[in-house]
């Protein structure tokens, strides 16, 4: 299972809310770069970064501090937030970036996330965020009908390289991630499954584990706090 550490974009600080509240942030480091390189010495295999800004913008806002994540840092990325266009996913990844995640136009556009994932297999996923099951879109501000299951299943066929599962009520309170619900979605599809949303001790990290079909776990603020040692976490899931 891949560890994921996030670092999520805020006004150009690296910053974590509660419950994806933008008026609950606390600023963890001003120098994204910096605390993206810090991950990579740790041993980190991939980087997960958000901008929050753009997710409510519904385009890049930090695009400054992405662009110099990418060229500090030599493994992988992935981006979400803001990114509801082919320009705006073929400029990403041009720029370097491993993979871009498409959260709100997976809702909205379904078959730009198809045409994407056609155009540019294996670097696009499906960012689904869900609040007590429903989707939410538009940096979570705005709440769907929409089941994340039935979501996720919509684009068995489309050829996605993840899915990255968040639980709202879950994100940036240390209160455990949901491991059944996460577990569920990810029998429920053949699409890899990534785990978002209170992940906060390796106790976390070994329950997503062993279920053995989670693909992979982000987690920010527990990294932050010294909850979860990067290094450790790197040794436990390599075995």
């Amino acid at each position: 299972m891949i560890l994921y550490p996030a670092i999520d974009l805020k006004d150009g600080q690296a910053v974590r809310l509660v419950h994806g509240d933008m008026d609950r942030a606390t600023v963890f480091n001003d120098d994204p770069a910096a605390q993206a390189l810090s991950f990579v010495e740790a041993g980190c295999d991939w980087l997960h970064l958000v901008d929050l800004n753009g997710a409510f913008a519904g385009t890049p806002v930090n695009a400054a501090p992405v662009e110099a994540i990418l060229k500090a840092c030599k493994v992988p990325a992935q981006l979400g937030g803001g990114i509801r266009d082919m320009a705006t996913i073929e400029g990403w990844l041009d720029k370097g970036l491993a993979r871009v995640i498409l959260g709100t136009v997976a809702v909205e556009k379904p078959e730009l996330v198809r045409e994407a994932a056609r155009a540019f297999p294996g670097q696009v996923a499906v960012g689904i965020d869900a609040r007590n099951g429903k989707v939410a879109t538009k940096g979570w501000a705005t709440e769907t009908d929409v089941m994340a299951t039935d979501l996720a299943k919509s684009f068995e066929d489309a050829g996605v390289a993840a899915i990255i599962y968040t639980d709202i009520m879950r994100d940036g309170a240390m209160g455990g991630p949901n491991v059944e619900a996460t577990a569920d979605l990810a029998r429920a599809v053949s699409i890899p499954v990534i785990a978002s949303g209170g992940v906060s001790s390796l106790e976390d990290l070994g329950a997503l584990r062993d279920t053995r079909v989670i693909e992979g776990a982000i987690s920010g603020r527990a990294l932050y706090d010294g909850a979860i040692n990067l290094t450790d976490a790197m040794k436990m899931l390599k075995g």
